[in-house]
């Protein structure tokens, strides 16, 4: 039995939340109506994971999420806006160490709540058996203090002769914050990642990383030639994949495939990779998520002469996609976290 509290002011979306996971028949359902109660509820009842809505009277969901994690800590799941405020909020929780979120419905509730049921059910079974990430307490380090830190790279045959691919989900903002600023300024390789993520959140998050790292990221939401220098985040709603445009790799952004499950598409990625570069050229990393998606294509770069990293299962909010790759013979190596750019520096020098 799941024990779950849900938080949230308004009581129609307790209740259509409730009828979600009662009819699971595996769940222990309690309620709070804003953050203090939520905060009492985490003690009182000690549920195995929690969602959380950010905008409530009272105390609001980010307040109750810094208590939560420092009285007695919990998966948490946020339930989100689609919005501008909203996605900055989400950053914000995930930074403070919420596990994952959920788009909250919008106009008919009981319609919109058919859409997202299984994708809820999903991400609470999941976050009900992750890891918590501690709350970020420190800055991260600043690209300058990265870029001047670095040993200098050694580019071998002209920039941008190969490719960094990333695949994440279920908790990929905060790990790439952990990720995506150690590299430095003149990093040789161009570098695509596709994080499962709304569309509305996705333009919010290449800005917030861009602040953090040393090289320019940006959204993926026209044609770009590839080029180093730059980290490439797939637009959420969309698949990313590379072609070849007047002789030059290129990334495009397409409608999804609906031949997949999860969007932006690793496997897609993967696979359009393949097509265009040398599989010797490809160091495929595979972070953090529930389900498979990516594996099949990041086994075969492996497979075909490339490298690839598969995050540990110690550092991973949820074990799912590289523990697919794993599975699949399809890792190189298995690294925490911390240690994925270091690793991938190495191989580029």
């Amino acid at each position: 039995m799941i024990k779950l509290l849900i938080v949230d002011d308004s009581a129609l979306m307790r209740r259509q939340l409730s009828s979600v996971f009662e009819e699971q028949g595996d769940f222990q359902i309690r309620f709070a109506r804003n953050g203090r109660e939520a905060v009492e509820e985490n003690t009182r009842f000690q549920p195995d994971v929690v969602t959380l809505d950010i905008n409530m009277p009272e105390m609001d969901g980010l307040t109750a999420l810094a208590l939560i994690m420092a009285e007695r800590s919990v998966p948490v799941v946020m339930l989100s806006s689609l919005t501008e405020k909203g996605a900055l909020a989400t950053f914000e929780a995930l930074a403070l160490g919420a596990v994952d979120y959920i788009a909250k419905p919008s106009g008919t509730i009981s319609l919109s709540m058919d859409d997202i049921k299984k994708e809820l059910v999903a991400k609470i079974r999941a976050a009900a058996k992750s890891h918590i990430k501690k709350a970020r307490i420190t800055p991260i380090i600043r690209p300058t203090a990265v870029a001047k830190a670095a040993p200098p790279i050694i580019r071998r045959g002209v920039v941008n002769d190969g490719i960094v691919l990333i695949g994440v989900s279920t908790g990929g903002p905060r790990t790439l914050e952990d990720i995506l600023p150690l590299f430095p300024a003149n990093f040789p390789y161009p570098i695509l990642v596709a994080q499962h993520m709304p569309a509305s959140f996705t333009l919010q998050f290449a800005a917030r990383m861009n602040d953090l790292c040393a090289l320019q990221v940006v959204e993926v939401s026209s044609p770009r030639t590839l080029e180093a220098g730059f980290i490439y985040i797939g637009r959420g709603g969309a698949d990313m994949v590379v072609v070849q445009r007047g002789g030059k790799s290129t990334v495009i952004s397409k409608p999804e495939n609906k031949e997949f499950l999860w969007h932006p598409s690793v496997e897609l990625l993967g696979r359009s990779a393949l097509e265009h570069y040398e599989a010797s050229k490809i160091i495929g990393v595979m972070l953090t998520g529930m389900g498979y998606d990516g594996s099949a294509a990041f086994a075969a770069i492996k497979k075909q002469g490339g490298r690839t990293i598969a995050e540990s299962e110690a550092s991973c909010v949820v074990f799912g996609m590289p523990a697919e790759l794993i599975a699949k013979d399809g890792a190189t190596t298995v690294l925490s976290a911390d240690k994925v750019t270091e690793r991938i520096l190495t191989w580029v020098r």
